[in-house]
This record gives C-alpha cells, sequence and structure tokens, in this order.
C-alpha cells in the first residue's frame, strides 16, 4: 500500500509537467503555423521589393476609383455603373506597364466596338415585331459570339488580342440582351463606357508615372543574366572536370541550378516580349525597339543550355573517364571552357550596358575556334585506337560537347551582335573617348586661368 501511494503521489507531481509540457508544445504549433506565412511573405518581399510596391499601387488606384461610388454628386452621374470602373481597375492593373497598357487598350476598343454593335443590332432588330426582334438579336448574338470566338484561336491573335475578344463578346452580348428588356439602352451604353474608359485611364496612369515596372526592362535583364549564368557554369566546368582547383568555394561555380533556369525560361520570355511591345520609350528604350530580336537570342542561349546539361551529365556520372586519359585532351578542354566564358560574360556585360559587345567577345571566340580545331586534329589521332574503348567514349563525348559550344557561342554572339546594331548601341570605347576629351579640357582651362603655375592633374 505504502508503495502504491508513492506512486501515485510521483505521478500528482509530474502531471503539471507534463501539462506544461503539452501546453507549451501547443503553443509553438500555433506560433509556428502563424508565423509560417508572415516568414514567406517576408521572404517574397525580400525577392522583389516591386511586389509590395504593386500592391500598394493597386490598392491606391481602386480606392481612387471607389469614389465614384461613395460621393453622391459621382453617383448620380453614373449609378450602379460606377461598378465598372472599379472591376476594370482589378481586371486589367497588371505588374508591369505593359501588361496593364495591353488589358487597358484591350478592354477599352473591346467595350466600344462591342457596344456600338450591340446597340446598331438593337436599333436593327426594334422596328419589327417582338418575335421577329428576338429571332433576329439571337441569330446576331451567335454569329458573332462564334466568329469571335473562332479568331481567337490564331496564334498572333492569341498572343496579344485574347483578352479583348472575350471583353468585346461580353459587352456586345450584355448592351443588345440588355436593349431587349431595357429602353434606356443608349444611356446604360454610355454609362458603362464611360466608367470603363475611367478606370482604364486611372489605371494606366498610376501604373506609368508611380514607380512604374517595365517589361522590356525586364526582359533585358533577364536575357543578359541568363547569359552570364552560362558562362559562370563554363567558368568552373573545366575545374571540376579536370579538378585542377579542390577549393569547395571555386566547386560552388558550376552549379546546375543556374543553366536550369536557362532552359526553363522560354515562357517568361515569351510573355514578356508581347507585354513589352505595349509599352511607349522609357529609359533606354526608343519606339520601335527589336524586342522579337530577344526571341532569337533566347533560342540561341538555350541551346547552349541543353550543351551544358549534357556536360553536366557527364560531371556527375558514375562511370567517370581516367585522369591519365582526360590529361590528353586537357590543354584544348581547358582554353576552350575559359575562353567561352569569357565571350559569354562579355556579351552579357555588353546587352546590359548596352554597348557593342563584338569587340571584347569576338577575340575570345576566335581563340575558342582554334582550341576546337586543335581537339578536333587530337580526337582524329591514332593513338586513341591504344586505348580501351569504354575509357574513351566518355572523354570523346565532352571533347565533341565542347566543340559543339564553341559553334552555339559563336552563333549567341552573333544574334547578339544584331541586337546591338538594330538598337544601335554604343561603341564600348565611348566612355573613355568622352573622359579623356573631358581630362584636355580642365587642362586648357586651368593653363589659361594661370601661367605662372605648374598644374598637374590625375586624369
Amino acid at each position: 500500500m505504502a508503495s502504491d501511494n508513492n506512486q501515485e503521489s510521483s505521478v500528482l507531481k509530474e502531471l503539471p509537467k507534463i501539462a506544461w509540457t503539452r501546453l507549451k508544445g501547443c503553443s509553438d504549433k500555433v506560433v509556428s503555423t502563424v508565423m509560417c506565412p508572415v516568414r514567406d511573405a517576408k521572404n517574397l518581399g525580400k525577392q522583389d521589393p516591386r511586389r509590395i510596391t504593386h500592391s500598394c499601387k493597386v490598392g491606391l488606384a481602386v480606392t481612387l476609383v471607389s469614389l465614384l461610388y461613395y460621393f453622391d454628386f459621382l453617383y448620380d452621374g453614373f449609378g450602379v455603373s460606377a461598378m465598372w470602373a472599379v472591376m476594370t481597375v482589378i481586371i486589367i492593373f497588371d505588374f508591369t506597364v505593359g501588361a496593364t497598357l495591353g488589358k487597358g487598350v484591350n478592354r477599352g476598343v473591346a467595350t466600344l466596338i462591342g457596344g456600338a454593335l450591340g446597340l446598331a443590332a438593337h436599333r436593327l432588330t426594334s422596328f419589327n415585331g417582338r418575335i421577329v426582334e428576338f429571332s433576329v438579336l439571337g441569330f446576331f448574338i451567335f454569329l458573332i459570339s462564334a466568329l469571335a470566338t473562332f479568331i481567337r484561336f490564331f496564334p498572333k491573335v492569341q498572343a496579344r488580342y485574347d483578352y479583348g475578344l472575350l471583353v468585346f463578346i461580353l459587352s456586345f452580348c450584355l448592351i443588345s440582351v440588355s436593349g431587349y428588356r431595357n429602353d434606356e439602352v443608349m444611356l446604360m451604353a454610355y454609362r458603362r463606357l464611360s466608367t470603363v474608359m475611367i478606370g482604364g485611364v486611372l489605371t494606366v496612369f498610376i501604373s506609368i508615372f508611380v514607380c512604374p515596372i517595365w517589361a522590356g526592362e525586364d526582359l533585358h535583364n533577364l536575357t543578359a543574366n541568363n547569359i552570364e549564368k552560362l558562362g559562370i557554369f563554363m567558368e568552373g566546368f573545366e575545374r571540376r572536370y579536370f579538378e585542377t582547383n579542390n577549393d569547395k568555394k571555386q566547386e560552388k561555380i558550376a552549379s546546375p541550378d543556374g543553366y536550369i533556369t536557362v532552359i526553363n525560361s522560354k515562357s517568361t520570355a515569351d510573355t514578356l516580349v508581347n507585354v513589352a511591345k505595349w509599352e511607349p520609350r522609357h529609359g533606354r528604350f526608343k519606339y520601335w525597339h527589336p524586342w522579337e530580336q530577344y526571341l532569337k537570342i533566347g533560342a540561341n542561349t538555350r541551346e547552349c543550355a541543353c550543351k551544358i546539361d549534357a556536360l553536366n551529365c557527364y560531371l556527375n556520372s558514375k562511370i567517370q573517364t581516367p585522369m591519365e586519359i582526360r590529361e590528353k585532351i586537357q590543354e584544348p578542354c581547358t582554353t576552350i571552357s575559359q575562353q567561352c566564358s569569357h565571350a559569354l560574360r562579355e556579351l552579357s556585360v555588353g546587352i546590359k550596358k548596352m554597348s557593342c559587345p563584338a569587340m571584347l567577345s569576338d577575340p575570345h571566340i576566335r581563340n575558342a575556334e582554334a582550341a576546337a580545331k586543335s581537339l578536333e586534329s587530337l580526337l582524329q589521332n591514332g593513338k586513341w585506337l591504344e586505348i580501351d574503348f569504354r575509357d574513351v567514349i566518355p572523354a570523346a563525348a565532352v571533347a565533341l560537347l565542347l566543340i559543339e559550344m564553341v559553334s552555339c557561342t559563336a552563333k549567341l554572339a552573333d544574334s547578339v551582335n544584331e541586337l546591338a546594331s538594330l538598337s544601335k548601341f554604343r561603341a564600348p570605347y565611348d566612355n573613355a573617348v568622352k573622359a579623356n576629351q573631358t581630362c584636355l579640357e580642365r587642362v586648357v582651362v586651368v593653363t589659361r586661368v594661370s601661367n605662372d603655375h605648374k598644374v598637374s592633374l590625375l586624369c
């Protein structure tokens, strides 16, 4: 009995600790559940602070356009149709200026044309009897809706005007069908068109003049960064394949994450090109900027990334070529890897600075081509027949991929140089010439001011 009492007393003493542990565990779960979205939101804001700016811009636009509904003197003029302005802001306000302009123009023009055709259909059918009006109106709705839907399947139309055709169908049907029951169809169409225009103009104004986010600039930076990622991989490839440097920090240079994002960037680039065409002149981008050329550069960049993907497979393969065989092709492979890396980096810098990269990248490409010819002659040497066939194949595959990488880099350089020519990029030495001219002007001015003192200027 005494032992049972002791056990019960010890259990009673442990109960508060158990309860506290469970309560603490529950509280920790609640805190983690609450803090997890907060951390995710913080990370989203850190990755791209423009997301916070865009959210605030949308909130500002919706607040301003809501005044049409809140103030009586504005509400009396538009009535319930004021909600169309709010809907327009919410629907067309996109992340970039180009996307907002594209949706705004599509919605405005489609609402105007759809409303006009709806009024015309209503007028044409209103002179006949009720049954005839219903039949003809139904035929018009079927014909225009089917025809507009079929036009949406055209690839070029779908890329830029798909949203506009949807709004056109909606506006035509709303006006024509509403006019069947409402005699004041003209006033209703005027109010809806006016509120849509007000919401669209306000949205475009805030998108352009309040911390604008340009799709063209995003496309330009995406193209340059993708090329730079390829250059970073090529810089670290020869270190990992020939094990010339065991530094862990250097091994991270050839991380495969970079080129994988390049391979998967096609949809993003296509969207940015379609959106950038809507944008007006801004920053370094003039009217009629050759946005289509970025698609050609992107295709060549992804082709290089596919070659790099194959090279990375041989880096991580379980079957590795012995080092003594790799050393036979080390010198030309190292030269190709380094020169391609330098050329890709120069192309990336040229795009970022909008300067002609040919003068800086062409020497590296010529060196890589010379090394590729040397590697080809080395592969054709008969000494390879004396080596085990299974050991030769991986090394020969890597060599051939590097030779193809040289041709891909040259093709990419040609497309970038074509962009530089179409966009009239400045020469890379313009800044140096201007600096020298400024330095000479300063020397002349100082010499004229005082001839009695010797002045030394370091420019």
